[in-house]
């Protein structure tokens, strides 16, 4: 109010001091221009006030308190070096299975928190990064990730539990399968992430994998000791994208016989009835090799690998070998592809995302799946899985997937009443997912 006083007074003592006798015709506009300036000044000085007292009036709010300078978090989007993802995924299955009545399986609903994770990854100064993930499912807590890694061009070298180089099936995040439990042979295997060292070197159309592993973090009293490579040839054909790959396996296994076993569930992990086992067996080493196959073009795309797993039983005449694998082939019912990248399957991006005007992507996947665990005297029974899956993501990172497997069993380890070994098994399973 001080302020538009003193403005006043100036426009009078103005007006007042300039005799109009005395004024040219000149003068006397420049007073009228004058005086028209302070007037806005006035209107302006009192929208100023109004403005200031609103902003009086209204309540305190405290500013956003800034993180350390010295932290990683306070570091994220500076030229330091660091940074810091959060990470996580959850995974809800249920569904149901149906074996024959006189086989006495446990079978009908089942449901669980198949995985629930948390975690964080990132990169430090000097070409180093970091992942470790903590999963919280079946009421346990379990480390899935603890990696340190060195990348420098071509090469990364990785230092904790991380995967070993098993299969494309393996390798492929599970929120990126095309089934809600990947292919019955890498579980049946145990295929698993492991305590280790790895080099991994990629330069243009080549991938090439390598590393030394113990056991699972879990299993650090053991004397497991294995060695793990896999090299990757993945080369673009116009716009499609190929796949083809093979790999090796070693693990000398503790000193004394170890008690190995190999099993499987039919296609959902929420039962514990397995239909095929080839119980323990006294073993020293295990060895396998693997092929893989693939192609992406457009909204098609196709995969196959086969396992041989080779067991070293010193009770035997001879060592059986084991094997399992795989065929399948899928369609997007909307404008959208699979992902690819690194020498294994990526995320899918929907073209469309609800939330944008669109549907998502809608993807119908047909697979065979085939996993024999006898030889050499061992008869742990044999399975083929006739399997269809239709995944519908809302948008990146969302998914809705249902699964229905028939199962066929030879020399299952669960008789009929009238002694049969041979039957079918079916198996259905929804799954919701989200992850960040």
């Amino acid at each position: 109010m001080r302020t538009r006083s003193r403005l006043c007074l100036v426009t009078l003592a103005l007006g007042c001091a300039l005799p109009t006798p005395l004024l040219a015709q000149d003068a006397a506009e420049d007073l009228a221009a004058l005086r028209l300036q302070l007037a806005a000044m006035n209107a302006r000085i009192d929208q100023l006030e109004s403005e200031l007292e609103a902003t009086r009036a209204a309540p305190a709010v405290a500013a956003p308190a800034q993180p350390a300078a010295d932290t990683p978090v306070a570091a994220l989007g500076k030229s330091d070096g660091w940074s810091f993802k959060p990470r996580g995924r959850l995974m809800f299955d249920a569904g149901f299975t149906s074996a024959p009545a006189s086989t006495g399986a446990a079978d009908g609903f089942g449901n669980e928190v198949r995985r629930a994770r948390l975690g964080a990854s990132g990169d430090m100064p000097g070409g180093f990064g970091y992942k470790f993930e903590v999963d919280f499912a079946g009421n346990e807590i379990s480390v899935a990730d603890a990696i340190l890694s060195y990348e420098d061009g071509p090469l990364e070298v990785s230092i904790g539990q991380h995967n070993t180089f098993q299969s494309l099936e393996e390798l492929t995040s599970s929120l990126h399968t095309t089934f809600i439990e990947r292919a019955a042979f890498t579980d049946a295997f145990g295929f698993e992430r492991r305590l280790g060292a790895s080099i991994t070197y990629a330069r243009g159309d080549f991938l090439a994998q390598a590393g030394v592993f113990t056991d699972n973090i879990e299993d650090t009293d053991s004397k497991n000791r294995g060695v793990d490579a896999r090299l990757v040839y993945m080369p673009k054909a116009g716009d499609a994208q190929l796949h083809f790959a093979g790999s090796v396996h070693y693990n000398d296994l503790d000193d004394a016989a170890t008690q190995l076993r190999y099993r499987q569930r039919p296609l959902v992990h929420f039962t514990s009835q397995r239909f095929i086992d080839t119980g323990s067996m006294e073993a020293t080493s295990e060895t396998g090799f693997g092929l893989e196959a693939a192609a992406i073009a457009g909204r098609f795309h196709v995969a196959a690998e086969g396992y041989w797993q080779t067991v070293a039983m010193p009770a035997l005449a001879s060592d059986p070998t084991f094997f399992g694998g795989y065929a399948e082939a899928g369609v997007f019912l909307t404008d959208d592809s699979r992902g690819y990248k690194g020498g294994k399957f990526d995320r899918t991006k929907p073209q469309r995302p609800v939330g944008e005007g669109g549907f998502g992507s809608l993807q119908f996947t047909l697979r065979y799946d085939h996993l024999d665990l006898n030889d050499a005297g061992i008869l742990g029974g044999r399975q083929a899985g006739y399997l269809a899956s239709l995944i519908w993501k809302p948008t990146d990172y969302t998914a809705l997937l249902v699964n229905y497997g028939r199962v066929q069993y030879e020399d299952a380890i669960l008789p009929a009443a009238n002694g049969d070994t041979s039957y079918g098994v079916d198996a259905f399973g929804v799954r919701a997912q989200i992850d960040f």
